[in-house]
This record gives structure tokens, sequence and C-alpha cells, in this order.
């Protein structure tokens, strides 16, 4: 075995003919299961929610000045 340790030697006949059976056969796998939603677009949702509620947020709160005392001069 001069090519390797595990390498076999190709054997052909001199004589007579030479059959091969090759057989295709479909290999079947698991289906994968896909998201309804891409990561991306959970991200971007979250941005957004964080960001209307950012807006949300100073208006449903009274402004510090209300209710204060006026500035003095």
């Amino acid at each position: 075995m001069p090519e390797g340790t595990g390498a076999l030697r190709e054997v052909l006949p001199k004589q007579g003919q030479l059959a091969m059976e090759d057989t295709a056969a479909m290999v079947l796998c698991k289906p994968k299961i896909l998201p309804l939603k891409s990561v991306s677009l959970e991200k971007l949702e979250k941005l957004q929610r964080a960001a209307l509620e950012a807006a949300q947020a100073p208006e449903a709160a009274p402004p510090p000045s209300a209710g204060a005392a006026p500035p003095r001069q």
C-alpha cells in the first residue's frame, strides 16, 4: 500500500465486462422548522415599541414646571 495506510488498490478486469451498480436513492432529512418572524424583524419591532413608549412617556407625565412656583427674577 504505497499511497497510504488505509488506501485500497483498484482492481480492473483484463477480460470480460465491467459492471457497475450505481443506484441513486433519495435521502430524506427532517424538515426544518422556520420561525414565523425573523429575528431581525422581532428586534425592529422591539425598537419601535420602545421608541413609541419613550415618545408617549413625556406626554402622559405632567411637565416638571407644572404646579411649581414661577421662577424668581
